[in-house]
């Protein structure tokens, strides 16, 4: 089956046509229902008036409506009940400032305010430890210091100024000079003089006054020796003491020879049981003359305690003899007995004899003479040669 375009036009001749008239049937409708509809339903928009070509729709006119103010009070107006109630109390009115509080809006010199451009602002205030809400004016005088950051991991913080410790008694018993110490080993300190030494002076019929600090914060190496370790004295964690004084003037000197051995091995067995770290005589000649204690901490909670409790020294003799009276003897005869002293000289008298004798009998016999034969002839005399 063929087709060719005069067949396609006999076949299908009016089909263009009746679009074309659809068309224009249409769009002659429309129209028509424009102009015929009613003036109220030209309010809406035309269900067919997709390009707005219809009749525009009438704005509605906005009416403002203005609300008088209220007038301003005049001054010599008298005041409302709510602004005379907060004055009646004696409270100022939130509207007016008071004169002794100024306004939020007005800075003060201390303070901006919020037009003045801010300062910067203080530091929080730094929060109290344990320790140092337990060590309190009851138990030690040790007002806290700022922290201290040297060279190295020297310093540290949390740190007082140990000046008394204060008995159960309310008695004070001084540091001096004052220690600077960690918080912890200045506890220590204070526990360890009202526990253990109170008794102990208590024992000896008197009571503790003063407290001989020989050495507490110092930022060095061990011994102060050049490039050594750093110190617990540089961590402000140890306390070299020399002597505890009494009230009736006596002092028990921790390294002294001449205190009661007793004594000192009781002070020896307390500060042991009580810190990490005792240096004294025979520890080596660095602590010879004091006592060092602090509160290191060490693997396993090791604990070093060298100190050696010395006996006391022995009654030396006077190192000169008294003078020798002038009517003594002299004394070789003083140191001969009257009854010996002639068997002596008897006895010295015969050995001297005999002595003799035989150096008598030790000499050589004198040659004897040679018998008669022998007489005739003789050696002709001969010179010798010098």
């Amino acid at each position: 089956m063929s087709f060719s375009l005069p067949d396609f036009r006999r076949k299908w001749s009016c089909r263009g046509n009746m679009s074309a008239a659809a068309a224009m049937v249409t769009a002659g409708l429309g129209l028509s229902l424009m102009v015929s509809e009613p003036v109220y339903a030209r309010n809406h928009a035309a269900p067919l008036d997709i390009f707005g070509l219809g009749t525009p729709r009438p704005q509605r006119s906005i009416h403002v409506v203005r609300i008088p103010l209220p007038k301003p009070r005049p001054e010599g107006a008298p005041k409302g009940m709510d602004e005379a109630a907060p004055e009646a109390d004696g409270r100022p009115s939130p509207d007016k400032p008071s004169p002794d509080k100024p306004s939020p809006d007005t800075a003060s010199p201390d303070k901006p305010g919020p037009n003045k451009p801010g300062e910067a602002a203080p530091p929080p205030e730094k929060q109290l430890s344990a320790c140092r809400l337990a060590l309190t004016e009851e138990i030690a005088i040790a007002p806290s210091i700022p922290d201290i950051r040297g060279p190295g991991a020297c310093g540290g913080g949390d740190l007082v100024r140990l000046e008394a410790i204060v008995l159960p008694d309310k008695r004070k018993v001084a540091v001096k000079p004052a220690a600077i110490l960690r918080c912890t080993m200045a506890s220590a300190i204070a526990d360890w003089v009202r526990t253990d030494m109170v008794p102990l002076a208590t024992s000896l019929g008197s009571t503790i006054t003063d407290l001989d600090n020989f050495d507490s914060f110092e930022c060095r190496g061990r011994n102060r020796v050049v490039g050594a370790m750093l110190s617990e004295h540089g961590k402000a964690n140890a306390l070299d003491v020399r002597a505890l004084k009494l009230a009736n003037g006596q002092s028990i000197g921790l390294t002294d020879r001449t205190i009661s051995r007793d004594v000192r091995e009781r002070v020896l067995h307390s500060v042991c049981s009580r810190f990490s770290t005792v240096l004294g005589p025979g520890s080596d000649w660095y602590h010879e003359d004091h006592i060092h204690l602090d509160l290191a901490q060490r693997r396993n909670d090791y604990r070093i305690c060298q100190w050696n409790v010395w006996d006391p020294l022995p009654q030396i003799a006077p190192l000169l003899p008294a003078e020798r009276p002038e009517e003594a003897p002299p004394r070789e005869v003083a140191a001969k007995p009257e009854g010996k002293s002639e068997g002596k000289s008897e006895a010295k008298s015969e050995g001297a004899k005999d002595e003799a004798d035989d150096q008598e009998s030790a000499k050589p016999a004198a040659p004897v003479d040679k018998p008669a034969a022998h007489a005739g002839k003789s050696k002709p005399t001969t010179k010798k040669r010098r």
